[in-house]
């Protein structure tokens, strides 16, 4: 079976070929378009840069069931999502096609039997929601133009930016004017290039009546003294006067409007300069970690729990957990120092300080030590050691 089978058996009830009256329409009339902008959001290098480098940092989360419900799927989830992607993989591409599109679906991977084994992000432009026989189907179209379905309650649904849906995320309209500027930058840039390589001139050329002439003379001169084989010294003869190089100078953008551009874009992403070059200290990565990377673990532990799980299975601690270690978000130093001052006082265990410092773990490494002069003290043994002292006291 491949990919598409996988994703999307062929089952009797599903709405392939559906009515147009049996589309599912929303409160607002909103017909959602899921594109980015023109097609190249991601095409821009500041633009890729700001989404990859939060997609990097989302791909270190963990995904986690836990709970005595779907056993099965629970044991086939423990080590990957599916058997074409890792979970570092999984989780950078469900980030980037959530910053591109504020939609992402993901949708389950399923064997013969129709049971879910897994599950696999697909792109939102491809999607169109179908209402057939009273029940929402997702309907995906892929690239083959191969058209398959499924229960949209065994997808999850995550979205950002919604405002005119009553259902979906809107559009990355609001960068336009940012990527508009982004683009004239670029052509600028590239004019300049072109333009540093080109020498013009200007000369007022007596003798010359005819327009054919005129055009000759040029040719010629350009011909004789700007090509590739005679370039050298200029010559000119006494028929030019007033001979002047024409300079061009291409617009750039100012270093503050250059600036404001960047901005806007760290603004969009939740991201930062540091970040996205790796320079941040800890306290900016605690900070990236709390407005960025924290969100979407919480809103991807909801929407694959619903997914998953039925309402009554959650309701006895069946749940997915996207999470991470904080503590990987420190730098070396202060990791050196959580690792010391919380090891010797038995809160990390062995492995968990190894964690830390991305170590394997050790087979016995489950446990945890404390320093040998601190003993745990029964209230008991306080009252005592009290009643002891005012007696030596009282002698």
């Amino acid at each position: 079976m491949g990919l598409f089978d996988r994703l999307f058996p062929k089952q009797d009830n599903m709405p392939i070929n559906y009515k147009k009256t049996d589309s599912f329409k929303l409160l607002t009339a909103y017909e959602p378009v899921f594109r980015d902008y023109y097609g190249s959001i991601y095409e821009s290098e500041l633009v890729r840069s700001a989404i990859e480098s939060k997609a990097r940092h989302i791909s270190k989360l963990k995904i986690e069931l836990q709970g005595s419900a779907q056993s099965s799927l629970k044991a086939k989830m423990k080590h990957a999502p599916n058997e074409w992607q890792t979970y570092p993989q999984f989780l950078a591409r469900c980030s980037t096609i959530l910053d591109c599109t504020n939609n992402l679906f993901i949708v389950p991977v399923q064997n013969k039997y129709f049971e879910t084994i897994g599950f696999f992000p697909v792109l939102p432009e491809n999607v169109k929601l179908v209402e057939y026989d009273k029940q929402l189907w997702l309907k995906y179209r892929f690239r083959n133009n191969q058209v398959g379905a499924v229960e949209f309650d065994r997808c999850a649904f995550l979205c950002k930016h919604q405002y005119k849906s009553d259902f979906f995320g809107d559009n990355n309209h609001a960068l336009d004017r940012t990527m508009d500027m982004i683009s004239i930058q670029d052509q600028a840039v590239k004019e300049a290039v072109k333009t540093s390589a080109t020498y013009r001139f200007m000369a007022q050329v007596t003798n010359f009546t005819s327009p054919d002439d005129l055009k000759e003379e040029r040719e010629r001169f350009t011909r004789e003294n700007l090509s590739g084989e005679n370039s050298g010294m200029l010559l000119f003869p006494n028929t030019y006067t007033n001979v002047k190089q024409v300079e061009s100078t291409p617009y750039t953008l100012d270093p503050k409007n250059t600036e404001l551009v960047k901005t806007n874009i760290f603004n969009y992403f939740g991201t930062n300069e540091n970040i996205m070059q790796g320079k941040a200290n800890s306290e900016e990565l605690d900070a990236f970690f709390n407005s960025a990377v924290e969100p979407f673990a919480i809103a991807l532990s909801e929407a694959l729990s619903r997914a998953i799980y039925t309402d009554i299975e959650r309701s006895y601690g069946n749940h997915v957990y996207v999470n991470a270690n904080r503590l990987q978000y420190m730098s070396q130093t202060a990791k050196v120092e959580v690792a010391r001052d919380l090891g010797d006082r038995g809160i990390l265990t062995i492995n968990e300080i190894r964690e830390l410092f991305n170590y394997a773990p050790l087979p016995n490494g489950d446990v945890a030590y404390i320093r040998g002069e601190y003993k745990p003290i029964e209230e008991n043994e306080v009252i005592e050691d009290g009643n002891d002292n005012i007696n030596e006291e009282e002698n």
